[in-house]
């Protein structure tokens, strides 16, 4: 499945809010340095869909805020 993931990063909680059935709004509290948010954007995924954190794929947008990822 694809999502497209819009992140918000130093957010004071983590959630996800569903947008539509493949737009996801993801807020963390990880800070976007040295891939820490994506490290915990694919950790907070992987709890959320209850799949392995080696399933979830970064597609495109490594270094921006809206992401494409597929599991």
């Amino acid at each position: 499945m694809k999502y497209t993931i819009t992140v918000k990063t130093n957010s004071s909680q983590e959630k996800i809010v569903k947008v539509s059935p493949s737009e996801l709004t993801v807020y963390l509290r990880a800070k976007p340095h040295d891939g820490e948010a994506n490290t915990a954007l694919i950790k907070l995924l992987a709890k959320h869909f209850n799949v392995s954190k080696t399933s979830i794929k970064i597609v495109r947008g490594h270094k921006s805020h809206v992401k494409i990822i597929d599991f």
